[in-house]
């Protein structure tokens, strides 16, 4: 009898899952992947990348040059949550990190960042310190809950101190109530458990819906600044109308689904005001 062909060797289990959303972002996905290829060094990597329709041959440049990647590719412009829950549902790894196309990713980061959160077992999601290209610190990395006490101490503080609440480059690692949505590296056990991405919000407070719900689900959100992302960013909201008209929107969902009527009447009333001031 012929001896039967071997069986093709199962690819190894992922240490990580890397989801990365793309929508006409072909050159700064570009140096995105390229930065994993040197930092995923020592590190099982999975990268995922969605795209969301995009016209400029992102589809054609990683099949080119990045063969390795999976590439989700949807006809239409799924958006950020839904596009982000296609790649979770495709991962396999015990980790999963969202990452934004617009971000470079140094040598030690995922390292750094896998290591913190196995060492901390009520840790279901954990953040780098985000920095833009000089180096600087990126504002509204990481924060509070958006109550109204919050947010107008955020807006108070800008208008009278010229200051943020916040330190954006701590040296220790701490709890925070959110983490920027840039790039966060999740246990896949509190996923299971909150659940995925509300794909009622189009964009903004995602982040901090999500990471509400693992806190209520038991888990504990950290920042651990002595790794780093750099950040590119995008358009401001002071000089992006259309963008602030999407903040206001989920942030009033935000509130609806989280927050008393009381304290969604008090947001109807402050929050032109808080746009004004902080925003």
């Amino acid at each position: 009898m012929p001896t039967p062909p071997e069986a093709a060797p199962l690819p190894a289990a992922p240490q990580l899952s890397i989801v990365i959303v793309s929508w006409n972002t072909a050159t700064l996905l570009r140096a995105c992947l390229q930065s994993l290829q040197a930092a995923g060094a020592g590190v099982t990597l999975e990268v995922i990348v969605v795209d969301n329709a995009s016209s400029d041959d992102s589809g054609l440049l990683m099949q080119r040059e990045f063969p390795m990647v999976r590439l989700i590719q949807n006809a239409t412009n799924a958006g950020y949550a839904r596009a982000n829950n296609q790649g979770l549902a495709a991962s396999r790894a015990p980790y999963v990190m969202l990452l934004n196309s617009d971000t470079q990713v140094p040598a030690a980061t995922l390292p750094g960042l896998l290591s913190f959160i196995a060492s901390h077992p009520a840790a279901g999601m954990v953040g780098p310190r985000l920095v833009r290209p000089d180096g600087s610190p990126q504002p509204y990395a990481f924060g509070g809950d958006p109550t109204i006490g919050y947010l107008m101490a955020r807006g108070l503080n800008r208008l009278l101190f010229r200051r943020y609440l916040h330190d954006w480059a701590p040296a220790a690692a701490q709890p925070v109530d959110w983490l920027s949505g840039a790039c966060i590296l999740v246990r896949r056990a509190a996923i299971e458990q909150a659940g995925p991405l509300d794909e009622n919000i189009f964009m903004y407070f995602e982040d901090n819906d999500w990471c509400l719900r693992l806190r209520q689900a038991g888990w504990q959100i950290y920042l651990v600044p002595q790794v780093q992302v750099v950040h590119l960013g995008g358009q401001s909201l002071a000089r992006n109308p259309a963008a602030r008209g999407l903040y206001a929107q989920s942030l009033r969902y935000f509130y609806r689904k989280h927050y008393s009527a009381p304290a969604q009447w008090l947001l109807r009333l402050l929050l032109p005001l808080y746009q004004r001031l902080a925003v």
